[in-house]
């Protein structure tokens, strides 16, 4: 799941922030750790969005919608309620059908997740495998970065 081409000037890690909120702890006063996942969905949700291709654009006018098919979390030290989050996404790799993301969770700087992501075009219609659309892929193909 790496490229080994050199980071694109235009591809800088995308930064999205969030907080903690009761909703996202459990009974330890910790972040579930399911939400980490939802955490890591929305940031690639804005990723996209920051590049033209929101959820709603990809769905109706381009018949697409990404699903993960994929993923590796590494839980390294939990957040706690009220903490500022920063959830980063960098484009790894993108193929014709599926992109790799690899992403991370800091608080203050300090890592507490990272992971991998591949997500799989579908068709809007009837979630069947498909070409990611040639304009944003060729977009994404821009954006791709070596690994680090």
């Amino acid at each position: 799941m790496t490229d080994t081409r050199t980071p694109s000037p235009r591809a800088p890690t995308f930064s999205w922030p969030t907080r903690v909120y009761w909703e996202d702890t459990d009974a330890g006063g910790v972040v579930y750790h399911a939400q980490y996942v939802a955490f890591l969905e929305r940031a690639r949700s804005e990723w996209m969005r920051s590049h033209g291709y929101g959820q709603a654009t990809l769905r109706d006018t381009h018949g697409t919608v990404f699903a993960v098919r994929a993923m590796r979390i590494d839980f390294r030290s939990p957040a706690r309620l009220d903490d500022a989050l920063e959830v980063s996404v960098v484009l790894r790799q993108c193929r014709r059908a599926s992109a790799v993301f690899v992403q991370e969770v800091r608080r203050d700087g300090e890592l507490l997740l990272d992971a991998e992501v591949r997500i799989a075009a579908l068709s809007a219609a009837d979630f069947r495998p498909q070409a990611i659309p040639d304009a944003l892929y060729s977009q994404l193909k821009s954006l791709e970065t070596s690994a680090e």
